[in-house]
């Protein structure tokens, strides 16, 4: 009887939980979906009567655009694509240099570096804005990809760091080892044993590098004006003189959480293996 009720807590709390995650995105595509004034009903109507795909059409013909014959939508879709894609390649080919570095070889600074690197992470972004924005507009790379990619590698790559160095501490040392015997360096036995028996473990650090990058707002908002715009940022500036486009932004908001949501589901498999076998050995 005891573990019956152990259970049935369970499921509950289960349920619950995926009440409170799911019901909130439900909503939001509901309200992509519906009118206006069917959104203002009382008493509210949780399934509309009617739906419509004005929503999602208007993000594609926003006359508004300064692009030429591209929407302002699917000019920040392209910018964020670029900017989350390069940011997650360029952090997790340093990220993983450094990790097995780390994680592999002794010398005194090892953890110390380890410790500063997180220790920056403790850092508000707010706190650093203002020398980065120096920075970047020193260089002239203000409302450009690559000056967006180089700040959010302050932010990325420690965590890729992180996740990765813990999952390369889990692999048997020895493999490498008979490696370096058969001649191999520690660069050849990182390409020829580490990675290929770490696959779910990069699969899933890449995975939480992108979603980082591609909701990340503070630092898009602040150092891109028009060239450099993403997603986040535009969804956050859908207003009229009449006040926030409730409804466009609900659209927006689906359709830009649709590339994090996909990876989740497709890589779901990996992010699990990655994160149960990296927390094995520290």
């Amino acid at each position: 009887m005891k573990k019956w009720r152990f259970l049935i807590l369970i499921y509950f709390l289960n349920a619950v939980i995926i009440l409170w995650t799911v019901a909130p995105y439900l909503w939001l595509i509901i309200s992509s979906l519906s009118y206006k004034i069917d959104l203002l009903t009382v008493p509210l109507q949780w399934i509309p009567r009617r739906l419509t795909l004005e929503n999602y059409i208007s993000l594609f013909v926003d006359r508004g655009s300064t692009s030429g014959n591209v929407s302002l939508f699917l000019a920040s879709l392209r910018n964020s694509v670029i900017v989350a894609f390069s940011s997650t390649l360029l952090a997790m080919s340093l990220g993983t240099l450094a990790a097995y570095a780390l994680a592999r070889l002794r010398f005194p600074a090892n953890n110390l570096i380890l410790l500063l690197m997180m220790g920056g992470q403790m850092l508000p972004p707010i706190a650093i804005v203002i020398p980065l924005y120096v920075l970047l507009r020193s260089v002239k790379l203000l409302d450009t990809h690559i000056g967006l990619i180089l700040v959010y590698q302050s932010f990325i790559l420690p965590l890729v760091v992180w996740l990765l160095r813990s999952y390369f501490a889990s692999i048997p040392s020895e493999l490498e080892d008979a490696a370096r015997i058969d001649g191999s360096s520690y660069v050849g036995a990182l390409f020829r044993i580490v990675l290929p028996l770490s696959a779910p473990g990069l699969v899933s650090v890449a995975v939480f590098a992108f979603i980082a990058s591609w909701n990340e707002y503070l630092y898009a908002f602040i150092y891109t004006n028009i060239a450099a715009k993403t997603l986040p940022v535009l969804i956050g500036e859908f207003s009229t003189k009449l006040g926030l486009e409730y409804l466009r932004i609900a659209a927006a908001g689906v359709l830009a959480s649709l590339p994090p949501v996909l990876l989740a589901f497709i890589f779901q498999r990996y992010i699990v293996q990655g994160l149960t076998a990296g927390a094995v050995k520290g």
